[in-house]
């Protein structure tokens, strides 16, 4: 195919320009290229054209809890939200902690034939925080990191040891940091607004000391080590400070952690729970400010789709998470972009290029000879959220009937449109 007249996001720069794919991978980027006989022309004057975008922080629930999402729904999201690759969390039911529900995984994703699909495995067999799953045996199934999703790994000696066998087998540890103990049963932030709604709070203190401890153990260990979803201004800094010692730590957030506080849960709407918690104005100003400085590498959706009776019932009683993928580009975009966080070629980085290096992952830029996965967007489209209209079976969302801009119109993987607007 042929793309006319785009502005194209390149590392540093963004240039209007045409760029031509062929057999799965970009050929050319030039000004004023032919079409070719047989070549799909997309006119593409007033679209901007990123590298594919990456989330690596996606559940899928496929297998065992299809009612919540499935590979095939979960994936038809992904596309329609602009992402060409996604990394889907353990937390299926059996656990992703051996070579079968990986190879699972994988095959079913190549069924379904949309973004590519890279499972994610276990760090503890059934995710007990007990033994240590077969991290080799996943590996060699097509696992690119293994994770406790949802949960830390209580045992310190445990966890030190996960880090050291995962780098043995090029793997990375992706932490969910929260001090159980701590955490006490707490639903959201425990602050003004806990006190005023009554619910019960979870203190900050629960993510830092345990963001804090995986720090140290990189350190210790001299291994790398991610955080996921970063939500205070406290552990904000702590990975400032780390990566300033030079500690190989990375960190990712979400859109709901630059996007929203937890004013928002005062009318007990049960989109709003999810973990970690939404934060003070503070935290959200300093999660923006990581993500310009550096200090937050990438930006996940932690896509989390829930059945609609998960969520209707009673705050304390409702599951934690938002269905992400279709609102994770447009959020970033109108939050970061126009309002002067980040410039296109950063938001590239944040939502491709980082999330690729992470996992060493193929993509993540616009280059000749590079696989052409790409996102295609309107980013003076401005639109509401309908939760109705997701693909996804999760239509858990607190943004319903926010305005956004930046309206995904083709997805492109390997050189295949998996999802074009019109259609």
């Amino acid at each position: 195919m042929l793309i006319k007249h785009a502005e194209i996001v390149l590392k540093n720069s963004v240039k209007v320009a045409d760029l031509r794919v062929e057999q799965g991978r970009i050929a050319r980027i030039g000004k004023d290229l032919r079409p070719k006989r047989d070549e799909r022309v997309i006119e593409a004057e007033g679209l901007t054209v990123f590298p594919g975008l990456i989330d690596i922080h996606v559940h899928l629930r496929e297998p065992g809890f299809e009612r919540k999402e499935d590979i095939a729904s979960g994936c038809r999201a992904a596309v329609k939200g602009g992402f060409t690759q996604i990394c889907c969390m353990p937390n299926t039911e059996p656990v992703a902690d051996n070579k079968v529900v990986i190879s699972y995984i994988k095959n079913r994703a190549k069924e379904v034939n949309l973004c590519k699909v890279r499972p994610i495995g276990a760090i503890t067999k059934g995710q007990k925080g007990e033994d240590l799953a077969p991290i080799g045996g996943m590996k060699a199934a097509g696992a690119v990191a293994i994770s406790e999703d949802g949960k830390s790994v209580e045992n310190s000696k445990l966890m030190a040891n996960a880090m050291q066998y995962a780098a043995d087998f090029g793997l990375k540890c992706l932490c969910h940091c929260e001090d159980a103990s701590l955490v006490g049963g707490g639903v959201v932030n425990e602050g003004y607004f806990s006190t005023l709604t009554g619910l019960k709070g979870s203190l900050r203190a629960a993510e830092d000391i345990m963001i804090a401890r995986e720090i140290c153990l990189a350190e210790s260990l001299n291994l790398p080590v991610h955080i996921c979803h970063v939500s205070t201004y406290s552990g904000v800094q702590l990975i400032r400070e780390a990566k300033a010692r030079g500690v190989k730590v990375t960190a990712e957030t979400c859109p709901h952690y630059f996007t929203l506080t937890d004013s928002a849960i005062q009318n007990f709407d049960t989109d709003t729970k999810v973990n970690p918690p939404l934060r003070e104005e503070k935290d959200r100003l300093a999660v923006i400010e990581g993500l310009k400085d550096g200090t937050i590498d990438c930006i996940a959706s932690d896509h989390a789709p829930h059945h609609r009776d998960d969520k209707n019932v009673e705050y304390d009683l409702a599951a934690f998470g938002i269905s992400g993928l279709e609102t994770s580009f447009a959020l970033s975009y109108t939050q970061l972009v126009k309002g002067g966080a980040l410039s296109l070629c950063g938001l590239a980085e944040k939502m491709s290029a980082s999330p690729a290096a992470i996992l060493s992952l193929e993509g993540g830029s616009l280059e000749e000879g590079a696989a052409a996965d790409l996102t295609i967007v309107d980013l003076n489209e401005e639109w509401t959220v309908d939760p109705e209209t997701f693909v996804s079976k999760g239509k858990n969302t607190p943004f319903k009937g926010r305005k956004l801009f930046g309206k995904v119109k083709y997805t492109v993987v390997d050189g295949e449109i998996k999802y074009e607007e019109e259609r």
